[in-house]
């Protein structure tokens, strides 16, 4: 299919066409002269790099609190993690119901905190539509996060704590120099699942904006979807994919590497 995709790239194939012709590099010009494609890069990287941010940030927050001793410790992890359990398709209607303008969750209860001037139109503002559906990913991933840093945190021996705790080590001492530079690869495994997967975030864009308002949620897998399922240019969107497919591994293999 990779191979495939990358010869279709360089075709006119499309929904009207019976023979499919090569034509080089045009869909590629025709694509980088798209002013919707790069606004729609853009956002990608916005929502990819945010995304991954925040859920490495809270996930191992919450991963160091509750690899404490804490009572109903166990309970809190399996509530944390719950969310990204259930399908995302399923929390994407839930959340557009929350962010609904008039009647939504989260407006109604701002509203009776009388913190009505920070309600908003959560989905349908171009200048916060965006950062809707970035906070919505957060919440489903951070669980996900957190559990892979906990088993990273459960493997490094106690008596290292022990050590630099005797030697006179803080709190942030003994986090800086021994939690983690442990966890590394629990870093790597995070930020790597994070990045590709939110590079190729759909279904969640698709439910809550549908890319909108105009093209401000537009990601690159909206983006292609559009071309080549709803227009039936099929080596456009292919182009478009092997530019999502580049921009991966631009991201992903160097985060692998160091």
């Amino acid at each position: 299919p990779t191979i495939l995709s990358f010869f279709f790239s360089f075709t006119d194939w499309n929904v009207n066409r019976s023979v499919v012709s090569f034509i080089g590099l045009d869909n590629f010009k025709e694509l980088f002269a798209d002013a919707k494609l790069r606004a729609t890069i853009s956002n990608t990287l916005i929502y990819s790099f945010s995304v991954t941010f925040l859920r490495n940030l809270m996930g191992l927050l919450l991963a160091l609190m509750l690899n404490l001793s804490l009572r109903g410790k166990n309970l809190l992890r399996t509530l944390f993690f719950l969310p990204y359990v259930i399908a995302p398709i399923v929390i994407g209607y839930l959340f557009k119901a929350v962010y609904q303008s008039q009647h939504g969750l989260l407006n109604t209860l701002l509203r009776s905190m009388g913190l009505a001037f920070i309600a908003k139109d959560w989905l349908n503002d171009p200048n916060i539509a965006l950062f809707s559906t970035i906070m919505v990913d957060v919440w489903r991933t951070t669980g996900f996060t957190m559990v892979i840093y906990l088993a990273g945190l459960q493997l490094i021996p106690k008596e290292l704590y022990k050590s630099a705790q005797i030697d006179g080590a803080n709190g942030v001492w003994r986090f800086l120099h021994v939690t983690f530079p442990l966890l590394a690869a629990s870093v790597t495994v995070n930020v790597v699942l994070s990045l590709i997967g939110t590079m190729k975030v759909f279904v969640m864009i698709m439910v809550l904006t549908n890319g909108g308002p105009g093209f401000a949620t537009e990601v690159l897998n909206t983006y292609i979807n559009n071309y080549a399922f709803a227009f039936g240019l099929y080596g456009y969107g292919t182009a478009a994919n092997m530019i999502l497919s580049v921009l991966i591994l631009i991201l992903g293999v160097p985060v692998l590497v160091l």
